[in-house]
């Protein structure tokens, strides 16, 4: 009964190596707006990375602070000259609200992130980002490009938006409500390469984790794509 047990184990664990491996390697299409190559961008927004998260920073500008102007009522002073970037991140509510250090894991929101979970948007108004940290890998797309990631991720937004009070990390975040369900295969960093297709890049087609993600986006685009 043990060895079949092993035996199982060993073919899923195998299966799931397998399938990252061509989850990382396959491109997937990109999203059909794209028009334009490396070497016509002028915009530059930077993925932020943890061991298991990924967020997206763009830079504010008028535009960004229009698209986003319900942000101010949520207590983010997005139109202060010092915001130099909005930084977005979508997650499981449970996991992601209840969790804003590894030392406060509990088993309840971890549970819920591993199985399904209503998902949340994460907000977090920010100066200037250091660009040569390791976790940022800074990324150049098109003006059609940033067009379509800020309207990518405004329709990841539950209607509303519908901001939830008393929740954050500081006081310079907030969660709201968003479209979707989250679980651990299909989570935050999925939603980062969606959102990243949009823009105009390529991703594979399944990157569950920050790494993988990189790593895809390091095979499937031209080099120039993160030139700092």
């Amino acid at each position: 009964m043990r060895s079949r047990f092993l035996n199982i184990l060993a073919v899923g664990i195998a299966l799931v190596v397998v399938s990252v491996i061509i989850g990382t390697i396959t491109p997937r299409p990109i999203w059909r707006n794209r028009v334009t190559g490396p070497a016509d961008a002028t915009r530059q927004i930077l993925l932020l990375s943890n061991p298991i998260h990924t967020d997206i920073a763009i830079p504010v500008d008028d535009a960004v602070r229009a698209q986003f102007g319900f942000l101010p009522a949520a207590g983010l002073p997005i139109g202060l000259p010092q915001v130099r970037y909005v930084i977005f991140g979508w997650g499981g509510r449970a996991f992601y609200t209840e969790t804003p250090t590894w030392s406060e894991l509990k088993a309840v929101p971890t549970f819920k992130g591993l199985t399904l979970d209503n998902s949340v948007m994460h907000v977090e108004i920010a100066g200037d980002i250091d660009r040569h940290d390791p976790s940022v890998t800074v990324v150049n797309i098109t003006n059609t490009g940033m067009i379509a990631l800020a309207d990518a991720i405004r329709d990841s937004f539950a209607d509303g938006p519908k901001l939830l009070a008393g929740l954050s990390y500081g006081k310079y975040d907030a969660f709201f409500e968003a479209k979707g369900y989250f679980n651990a295969l299909f989570g935050c960093n999925t939603w980062t390469a969606a959102m990243l297709r949009r823009a105009g890049l390529s991703t594979g087609w399944w990157e569950p984790l920050p790494l993988l993600l990189r790593t895809s986006l390091q095979l499937h685009n031209d080099p120039a794509s993160f030139a700092r």
